[in-house]
């Protein structure tokens, strides 16, 4: 009993080794970084997202922020931008610098006033700018600026991105994937070189809630309330008690899964020019027959009824189809989340765990339906026709 507390410890020994060794190496890239124009910064950043860097420089007194912005783009032609969001952590609303190569090869800038998510067009920003500049060199792309910050604010919040080609002097856009997504912060300008990770804002935690609930619901529950009902029925011992918890089971997943699809939609319509179409129609199909489904606790028939059979068939056909789609779409979930990837490996775990209980109970199962046939009786119990017509 003392080895899992040592392993713990153990553990927690090499965590902490690890975060003093690689963070020190970490900020290392950012302050060994230099310039060819030879530019100062009294500040800079490793960024949380797409390998970039930002250093800047912020002169309370006449509200002057210099920035160096540092990141690889998505392809060799492709383009890097920075932004200044006054109104949120979002790329609309958006005031931004983005960095190019131009058909002859020089790198330059442009200003664009993103006020709607799709194609943009070149456009003066809200802030002054002044000092324009960029360089490549290898696989890395450096944008330099000087911008006048409006009221002197302690914090702003940023954005930035990097997207694969341009066409006709135009961007291209970028890659939706996590990473892009999350390529925000807030960043303080004044004390300690701190950006708050856009992971931590209430959108990211909305994502997280939508995620739980529907693990819990679909993921865990729904499937726990499927194999009562197939297996504890065998159990004379377990009746009516496997009827109780099998529909306490599906009801609560119900319940639980209709809150983190409302969840979901409200994530959908606060995410303009974002799909995951795939992972939304699952959600909606795995809700509609969901929703179908609890009406089979009203619709049932009596077990001597001419329609049960096709109650039976609709109930336990549905119910399949739930059980599916919804892990299927768990699974959906974690890609474009991607959260840490012990969550997505603990949930591996619990399938495991409840497919082996599944196939325990199914041979426990067959055991004791072949002794009663073997001690020839006339109709194996299923919790429904043992003579009490209690349904």
């Amino acid at each position: 009993m003392a080895s899992p507390p040592s392993s713990a410890s153990d553990f927690l020994v090499l965590t902490l080794w690890a975060l003093l060794v690689i963070s020190p190496v970490h900020s290392l890239t950012c302050n060994s970084q230099t310039f060819t124009n030879n530019g100062l910064y009294k500040q800079c950043l490793d960024l949380p997202t797409l390998s970039s860097y930002l250093h800047w420089t912020y002169n309370q007194s006449n509200s002057t922020l210099s920035i160096a912005f540092i990141a690889p783009p998505s392809k060799s032609e492709g383009w890097i931008a920075w932004a200044i969001n006054p109104t949120g952590l979002t790329m609309k609303g958006s005031q931004t610098l983005l960095a190019f190569k131009s058909d002859n090869g020089a790198m330059i800038v442009k200003t664009y006033n993103i006020s709607e998510i799709g194609p943009i067009t070149e456009s003066k920003i809200s802030f002054n700018v002044w000092d324009l500049s960029a360089e490549s060199s290898g696989s890395v792309m450096r944008l330099f600026a000087k911008v006048k910050v409006p009221s002197n604010p302690q914090t702003i919040n940023q954005v930035w991105q990097v997207g694969p080609s341009v066409t006709g002097g135009v961007p291209d856009k970028h890659d939706m994937q996590p990473a892009n997504l999350n390529a925000k912060s807030t960043l303080s300008l004044v004390g300690e070189q701190t950006a708050t990770p856009s992971g931590t804002d209430s959108r990211t935690k909305k994502k997280n809630i939508h995620g739980v609930l529907n693990v819990v619901s679909w993921g865990i529950l729904f499937p726990t309330g499927a194999i009562i009902a197939r297996y504890l029925r065998t159990f004379e011992s377990a009746e009516p008690a496997w009827f109780y918890l099998h529909v306490f089971c599906q009801v609560s997943a119900y319940a639980i899964g209709v809150a983190g699809w409302g969840t979901g939609l409200k994530l959908g319509s606060e995410s303009q020019g974002i799909q995951h179409t795939g992972h939304r129609n699952i959600g909606i199909a795995v809700f509609c027959l969901a929703t179908v489904q609890i009406f089979a606790l009203f619709l049932r028939p009596k077990k001597d009824h001419k329609y049960r059979l096709y109650w039976n068939i609709y109930h336990h056909g549905i119910g399949y189809a739930i059980l599916i789609l919804g892990i299927l779409n768990i699974f959906k979930g974690y890609d474009i989340l991607q959260p840490a990837k012990k969550w997505k490996s603990a949930y591996i775990v619990v399938i495991i765990v409840l497919g082996a209980i599944a196939l325990l109970l199914e041979a426990i199962t067959w055991i004791v339906v072949l002794r009663r046939k073997s001690s020839k009786s006339t109709k194996p119990y299923d919790g429904f026709n043992n003579g009490q017509g209690r349904q």
